[in-house]
Formats: C-alpha cells, sequence, structure tokens
C-alpha cells in the first residue's frame, strides 16, 4: 500500500443506494441468524425469551426472509447503471485478475506484494459476490421448500432443510472473511466508509482500484492527486 497522498480528499465510490441495499443485507442476515440459532440447537433455547417465544422467533424468521431478498431490487431499482456494471464485470476475467489474488495472498500474509491495477470490483471482490450470489440461491430457494412443505414432496423439503443448513454455513464463512477484510485488515480498512457514507479516501481508491481511478480522472469525475499535491507544494513554496 502506497503512502497516503492528500488524505483529506474522498471521492464517491458506491451510490446511496447500494449502501441502503448494504445495510438491509447485513441486517437481514445477522437477525436470520440470530432468529435461527435456537431452532437448529437446544443450547440456544435462552434466545427464545428474548425473541418472544418460538412462535414468534419463526415470525421474525420469516420476516427478515423476505427483507433478506429486498437488497438486490434496491440496487437494480435505484442504482441500475452501479448493477449492471457489478454484473458486468462479474464475468469479466482476465489475465489482471488472477495476478491479483497470488499478490493478495502475499500481502495478507505480511510478504511483500506487487501492485496489480484493478477495475472497480478487483478479482477478490468478484469471488466474493458470486459465493454469495450462490449461498443466497441456496438460503433462499431452501427456505422457500421449508415454508411451503405441503406444495411440495416430502423428500424434497427434507432436502431442503439440508440445503438451508449448507448455504447459511457457507454464508457465515463468508461473511467472516468479508468483515474481516473491509475492518480488520489494514489495507482494506480505510475503504469501509465505503458502505457507511458511500465516499472513500482518494488516495485509497487510487491504489486498490488504479485503473477505475484513472478512468474517472480522464473522465473529469475524480481529482487527479498527483496534480493536487504538486498544486499544494507549489503554494507552500511559495509562501515560504
Amino acid at each position: 500500500m502506497s503512502k497516503p497522498i492528500r488524505p483529506d480528499v474522498k471521492v464517491r465510490r458506491f451510490s446511496k443506494a447500494f449502501v441502503w441495499a448494504h445495510a438491509v443485507n447485513a441486517i437481514s442476515f445477522l437477525a436470520l441468524y440470530i432468529t435461527a440459532l435456537p431452532m437448529y440447537t437446544e443450547f440456544f433455547d435462552w434466545l427464545y425469551p428474548i425473541l418472544g417465544g418460538p412462535a414468534n422467533a419463526r415470525l421474525l424468521h420469516r420476516i427478515f426472509a423476505v427483507t433478506f431478498i429486498m437488497p438486490t431490487f434496491i440496487w437494480l431499482i435505484f442504482d441500475p447503471k452501479g448493477f449492471t456494471r457489478w454484473l458486468k464485470e462479474l464475468v469479466t476475467w482476465k489475465k489482471r485478475d488472477l495476478q491479483f489474488f497470488t499478490e493478495f495472498v502475499k500481502e495478507l500474509f505480511g510478504f511483500k506484494s506487487k501492485h496489480v491495477r484493478q477495475p472497480f470490483f478487483n478479482a477478490g471482490e468478484k469471488i466474493n459476490s458470486i459465493i454469495q450470489i450462490v449461498t443466497a440461491i441456496l438460503i433462499i430457494g431452501s427456505g422457500f421448500l421449508m415454508w411451503f412443505p405441503d406444495l411440495f414432496p416430502k423428500a424434497v423439503v427434507q432436502w431442503g432443510y439440508f440445503f438451508h443448513n449448507v448455504g447459511f454455513g457457507l454464508a457465515i464463512a463468508v461473511v467472516v472473511g468479508h468483515v474481516y477484510l473491509s475492518v480488520v485488515h489494514k489495507s482494506s480498512r480505510p475503504g469501509y466508509t465505503g458502505v457507511i457514507t458511500g465516499e472513500v479516501p482518494a488516495w485509497w481508491a487510487k491504489d486498490h482500484y488504479t485503473e477505475w481511478y484513472e478512468e474517472e480522472v480522464k473522465n473529469g469525475n475524480f481529482p487527479d492527486l498527483d496534480k493536487l499535491t504538486k498544486h499544494k507544494k507549489t503554494k507552500q513554496d511559495k509562501g515560504a
């Protein structure tokens, strides 16, 4: 990670629609996890009084199951351009993506790594998105079978329970990794504000998504940090 240039400058990375969609997704997932725990094992029966009893826990689980589906539509309806770019980048893979994984592993374990130019979403984020799509399909599809068991053969419903557990287990693993890289890891932590306000430090965006940042500079949407730094230094020299 390069030394911060003009840490005072911020740029918009995500739209308000994405910020809201991400918040709804995170809250819904956490609520689903908590309401499911006592239904999964007796060890968490102590949660039932907090949730208002078994019946209310099931009701809350179903309510948040519905809100869990909403983020996709929020993003698609209110930010179709951003949603389309996300889908396009998910199916676009180049040599730089493979190079990213090699260097990312080095950086993750504290070794010296080379900078690999990345677009709006890096290869790691694309893999994360793909896995989340798969787990969401497993969770939502199996959840539908479990919610309306009378509409399907008993054997199919039983498989639904199995895939629901598999999907949720994979999702938890992905979420833990996602939170660690977003909040804990020193290299990616500065960009955490992107899912809170939509804005991130310009130097961080330029360092992590160089290809995208330079494209935005070329289009006049983002400041050229190198020019800003030179301009600031010139003014300071004149003042001295």
